[in-house]
């Protein structure tokens, strides 16, 4: 049986890619061992690709008080609310890795109230949900509450930019039908043996 595509639109030929679009790519693919999809997908529009992962690792790769872990958890959490099975599948990988628990991707994904998190992580992804399905709610006592949990405003902003920046992501991803790539099901799930 064939794989079916990974995108409604054409995947270009990664020899006809921009030298610098291709050098990120064999970056990824170098560090993970295969190209996740949306590199290609992306690769369709040239410039919306590097406009789309300048502000992704703007948000996603600094430094600050939110971990990888959390960031990855918010994507999670969010993109399970916009049903963007790309999004839960490729950053639930990322929570497994980052937080060494395999089961924690798929509670938060599920029900991040039952899942197995601390009360600031529960508060992180309260307010990275109410951004997503209710941001003209928001309002100083949702601020209150981050800040009882050691989240300054940096860190609140960073909470509605990644929710924000990944709701664009889910509805791209769902509109052209990105396809998960298949090492993602697996990764983190079982403990490497060293």
């Amino acid at each position: 049986m064939s794989q079916p595509p990974i995108s409604r639109f054409p995947v270009p030929d990664l020899a006809a890619l921009p030298a610098d679009i291709r050098a990120r790519i064999d970056e990824v693919q170098e560090k993970a061992g295969f190209i996740p999809n949306v590199f290609l997908t992306l690769a369709h529009r040239p410039d919306e690709f590097r406009a789309f992962f300048a502000y992704h690792d703007a948000l996603m790769l600094k430094d600050g008080n939110l971990s990888k872990g959390e960031r990855e958890m918010i994507v999670v959490a969010t993109s399970a609310a916009n049903q963007c099975l790309y999004c839960v599948v490729a950053h639930g990988a990322l929570v497994r890795i980052y937080e060494k628990q395999p089961l924690l991707a798929d509670q938060v994904a599920v029900n991040y109230l039952k899942a197995d998190l601390t009360p600031r992580q529960k508060a992180i992804l309260a307010y990275a949900m109410k951004v997503c399905e209710r941001s003209h709610e928001v309002g100083d006592d949702d601020y209150v509450t981050l800040r009882e949990h050691g989240l300054d405003d940096e860190d609140i902003w960073d909470i509605a930019a990644i929710t924000a920046f990944f709701g664009m992501s889910n509805r791209i991803a769902n509109a052209i039908s990105m396809r998960p790539n298949d090492e993602f099901f697996l990764m983190g799930r079982v403990p490497r043996t060293r």
